[in-house]
């Protein structure tokens, strides 16, 4: 077995069901490691001495985690349902295509450039389950390497033609496969960039040398400063230092602060947010904990019981700037944006009461099966708990508002229980900035249910500074929502906003998003207009090959000329 196997077991969800601990395994694991190591020590006794030593090293330490794989974990295909097709991985595209099939019009005024959605692509076959000493594992649909699809629109200065292409992205943004792959972007930036660093700033980061100035893992999401246009990141670690918070600076260049938070635990943050002064840090229960799986419980654990906080940061603060504020437990994987008003530190985003990564555990391994990346119930849908978890996995928009003068906390919904509402985005230019807008993907629930895996059936528009018109609505406080809804089973990933050039108006864009129909297996982009969101899209282009659901995207503008 190759080395592949290796990547395959450390790409298995460690959220492992009902093992012993690992001393309980001390003898077994004893004697598997003494049969792999015989051989290998043997192998390294033979090996000529003019070979370089560093490199028969790390051949050696290769050879010796594949025994110890091969050993310890019997791998088996995890089971796709036809529901789940879009999510099974495509292969490399190896020349980008012409696109021709557009139904409606580009906008005149859209902007030229590259549209990007990020996902998962697993090689080796797809997803795997694992047995062995530890527990039973299985493969999450966000573990793992990943792929990036795009679009790029190129619009010819004389006539005014668009010319559209399909492929892949590298550092210049140009037409040359690229593949991120165990946890690298291979071929995006001179430095091979970790998987965490989300697309949104690849175009601000540069050549800033990040293997040396920030060895941090990046946790997605890095937020871009108002007025100064830094960039702002954070990493986290499951070892000391839990947490750390770096601004780095305007032309991406240079790392210009860095900050340990010494956190007593390590939150599985995946965002963050700014405002004009501040950094916003989130330290929410959903928690990483290696001493927690040595005692034979999960990696990854969301805990309702456990504290919730908000920690507001100057920008260039240390760690005892930091002001927190205790909060309601919950579950927050994005925000859509932060702003200051008056003493308030105003916060919106995604909420719901438990976390989706972590809600398989203590499921019953006998009466359970894996399907794409979680437990479920072997048992009639009227005997098991699903509807029940799936309510706690319910996405609400919320907000909170932190006042810095007095410690007071308000937080409330903002809408209601239509939709679950994920993957938020605004105009970019009013990031940090008090907002009227917001967008997100919305959640088909039925659909959802039947495959096991989140499928976003369209998109809503927000509106802050409007109240919903129903009276039950209204007496909650919840603020107006409009809705674009997809037709049969079409579903939409990696939703990004457009602002139009020259735009008067916050809502001057468009949303772009990719969509799947999966009565015809057929994948196109759409253009909606937001302000005039219900309606048809102005645009639809047809790909020519299918791209999976995804995570995120964005819209990079760049001129052909440039």
């Amino acid at each position: 077995m190759t080395n592949t196997s290796a990547l395959m077991a450390f790409h298995v969800n460690c959220s492992v069901q009902r093992r012993p601990s690992l001393f309980q395994n001390i003898h077994r694991l004893k004697t598997r490691l003494s049969s792999s190591y015989k051989p290998l020590l043997k192998e390294l006794k033979q090996l000529p001495m003019q070979l370089d030593v560093s490199q028969s090293i790390r051949n050696a330490s290769v050879k010796l985690l594949d025994a110890l794989v091969d050993s310890m974990f019997q791998f088996a295909d995890q089971p796709i349902l036809s529901s789940q097709s879009n999510f099974a991985p495509v292969d490399e595209l190896n020349e980008p295509f012409a696109i021709t099939s557009i139904e409606g019009k580009i906008p005149d005024d859209f902007p030229e450039g590259v549209f990007i959605r990020n996902g998962p692509n697993p090689l080796f076959g797809g997803l795997k389950s694992t047995t062995s000493m530890f527990g039973k594992t299985g493969h999450m649909w966000i573990e793992g390497e990943g792929m990036l699809h795009a679009l790029y629109f190129d619009k010819e200065s004389d006539c005014g033609n668009w010319t559209l292409r399909f492929g892949k992205v590298n550092k210049d943004l140009s037409n040359t496969n690229v593949f991120e792959h165990s946890g690298k972007f291979y071929s995006i930036a001179e430095n091979h960039l970790p998987q965490e660093i989300d697309i949104f700033s690849l175009q601000t980061l540069g050549d800033w040398d990040i293997n040396g100035a920030w060895n941090r893992p990046f946790t997605a999401h890095p937020k871009t400063a108002p007025g100064t246009g830094e960039l702002v990141v954070f990493g986290v670690d499951a070892m000391k230092p839990y947490m750390e918070v770096g601004v780095v600076s305007a032309d991406g260049r240079r790392l210009v602060h860095k900050v340990d938070l010494k956190l007593k635990r390590c939150p599985l943050s995946h965002d963050m947010g700014v405002t004009e002064r501040y950094n916003v840090i989130i330290d929410f229960p959903l928690t990483i904990d290696l001493h927690r799986l040595i005692k034979g419980g999960p990696l990854i654990k969301f805990d309702n019981e456990d504290y919730a906080r908000i920690g507001i940061m100057p920008r260039y603060g240390d760690v005892d700037s930091v002001r927190w504020f205790e909060v309601e437990p919950n579950c927050t994987f994005h925000i859509l944006n932060c702003y200051e008003e008056g003493a308030e530190v105003v916060v919106r985003g995604c909420r719901s009461l438990e976390s989706i990564i972590s809600e398989s555990y203590g499921m019953d391994l006998e009466e359970s099966e894996w399907v794409s990346g979680r437990l479920r119930s072997k048992l009639p849908p009227q005997q098991s708990t699903f509807s029940t978890n799936d309510e706690l996995l319910f996405c609400r928009f919320y907000e909170w508002r932190l006042n810095m003068k007095t410690g007071e906390v308000k937080e409330r919904n903002l809408t209601g229980t239509k939709f679950s509402l994920e993957f938020p985005m605004i105009n970019p230019s009013f990031n940090g900035l008090e907002n009227k807008f917001g967008y997100t993907q919305i959640v088909h629930e039925p659909a959802s249910i039947s495959s096991g895996m989140p499928k976003f059936g369209g998109l809503a528009k927000l509106f802050f500074d409007e109240t919903a018109s129903k009276e039950e609505e209204q007496a909650e406080g919840h603020i107006k929502v409009e809705y674009h809804e997809f037709e049969g089973n079409t579903f939409c990933t990696g939703s990004a906003f457009v602002p139009k050039e020259g735009g008067l108006e916050e809502d001057d864009g468009w949303i772009i998003t990719f969509v799947h129909d999966e009565d015809t297996d057929t994948s196109k982009v759409y253009i909606i207009d937001t302000s005039n969101f219900t309606s048809e899209p102005v645009a639809k282009i047809t790909l020519p090959c299918r791209v999976p659901y995804g995570f995120h995207g964005a819209f990079m503008p760049i001129p052909s000329h440039d």
